[in-house]
């Protein structure tokens, strides 16, 4: 996949739908937040990447301090500002080179995880401008697979930080019914004393939960509740509740 290319993509498009809304929308999947403050959220998070990576920094970058990091007023310069933002995340880079260490929150990783990052980062947040326009939303099977498989590590990576997500010995199992998705379209996680391990595995879990790829991504990011997203649950819906509540990013 060219995350290079989607994140030039998602980023335009997301640009493009808050264009057309009124900047005091709320965005009820983002607390408090108005379309404004999730533009600035996005464009300001492409941009704090790109210096995180462009000064190969081995700790955080305060948000405060990121350079250019609010929009102009005008919503055309807006709009350059956050094109001109993943623009320089994807410079970064290639400038410093894709493989060299750099921060993460999840540890020092090569500097071509923040580009596949900030993709379903903006992926996510354009679903909760659409959500909050009340306008269809749609994403390629394969990046909404990514996008899914993406979330899951990093909730593994960060398992216990709320309490393990899934109680030892207990399965969830996601199914996407995409069928371009093949093998990949499905996910088995687990729970050991190891912590948290999954795999793109055929299996029956504790609880499975199944319907499209990008619906399942809307679930498993608590921007929809199964009930509103029309997926199909079976088996014991506690461990899916459990999953939701102690995977907060």
């Amino acid at each position: 996949m060219d995350f290079r290319a989607a994140l030039l993509e998602q980023t335009n498009t997301f640009g493009d739908l808050i264009a057309t809304g009124d900047p005091e929308t709320p965005v009820s999947t983002c607390g408090d937040w108005k379309l404004k403050q999730l533009f600035r959220h996005v464009g300001r998070g492409n941009r704090w990447a790109a210096q995180i990576v462009a000064e190969r920094r081995n700790e955080p970058l305060d948000p405060r301090e990121v350079r250019d990091g609010r929009p102009p007023e005008d919503q055309a310069g807006a709009l350059e500002w956050l094109r001109d933002g993943a623009q320089l995340l994807i410079n970064a880079v290639d400038g410093v080179g894709s493989g060299t260490k750099v921060w993460t929150f999840l540890g020092p990783r090569a500097a071509g995880w923040w580009i596949r990052r900030r993709v379903h980062e903006v992926a996510v947040h354009r679903a909760d401008a659409a959500l909050a326009l009340g306008v269809p939303f749609e994403l390629p099977p394969e990046l909404a697979a990514d996008a899914l498989s993406e979330w899951i590590e990093l909730a593994a990576v960060q398992a216990g930080r709320h309490g393990l997500p899934i109680e030892r010995g207990r399965s969830l199992h996601l199914h996407a019914t995409d069928e371009s998705l093949g093998g990949v379209g499905e996910w088995m996680i687990t729970s050991s004393e190891e912590g948290i391990d999954w795999t793109h595995e055929h299996g029956k879990g504790d609880v499975a939960v199944r319907g499209p790829v990008t619906d399942l991504l809307l679930a498993v990011t608590r921007r929809r509740s199964l009930a509103d997203s029309g997926l199909e649950a079976f088996g014991k819906t506690a461990i899916w509740d459990r999953w939701l509540e102690r995977t907060p990013f």
